[in-house]
This record gives structure tokens, C-alpha cells and sequence, in this order.
């Protein structure tokens, strides 16, 4: 291979290289930010070092978890309440004052006859 071909390839091999460098950053940074664990050469995990660190994530995540369902379930119970409220009392509350305007009109027929 003489020089200019080299020259030549330099360009190729300087981006090809900073490419793959850059899609290995790329590619930790998003299993990092996802919670994926990183790993080595051999394809073992580099983070979290022991199984007591990922156990203990797990419960912490799992008590989170049944926390936030008790606060949706809590708060399923408030809104068909609310729900309840405003359906019901609405349509009572419509029907009284309709009831209300009609005994006025009649009460101002007798009072004009």
C-alpha cells in the first residue's frame, strides 16, 4: 500500500472510529438513564456490584409501587364520590328550582285572576 492510498483511507478510519466511539457512548448513556445495568467486556453486569444492592432496589421499588397504588385506589374512591355529588345533587338540585320557578309563575297566575 503506498502513501496516498493511506492518505486516502485516513478520513474513513478517523470517522468510522469516532462513530463507534460515539455509539458506545450513546448506547450507555441510554441504558443508564433506563436503569439498564452496564456491562463489562464478558457481558457481566458492572452496576449494581452485589445481588443485595439490586434486591434492595427491588424492595424499595416495590414498597413505592404498592404505595402508589393505595394513593390511586384512595383517590378512585374521592372521585366516584365527587362523581356521586355532582350527578346526583345536580339533578336535584335542578329539579327543586324548576319546581320552585313553577309554583312562583302559578302563584303570580292567582294573584292576576
Amino acid at each position: 500500500m503506498d502513501y496516498s492510498t493511506l492518505e486516502m483511507l485516513m478520513p474513513v478510519l478517523v470517522t468510522a472510529t469516532a462513530l463507534g466511539i460515539g455509539g458506545w457512548i450513546f448506547n450507555n448513556w441510554l441504558r443508564m438513564r433506563h436503569g439498564y445495568p452496564l456491562e463489562n467486556s464478558w457481558g457481566k453486569a458492572v452496576y449494581p456490584k452485589d445481588d443485595a444492592e439490586a434486591q434492595a432496589r427491588v424492595q424499595l421499588i416495590t414498597q413505592e409501587n404498592a404505595q402508589l397504588r393505595a394513593e390511586i385506589g384512595s383517590i378512585k374512591d374521592r372521585l366516584a364520590s365527587v362523581e356521586r355529588i355532582v350527578t346526583d345533587q345536580g339533578y336535584d338540585v335542578a329539579r327543586q328550582i324548576e319546581s320552585l320557578r313553577e309554583a312562583r309563575h302559578d302563584a303570580r297566575r292567582e294573584v292576576t285572576q
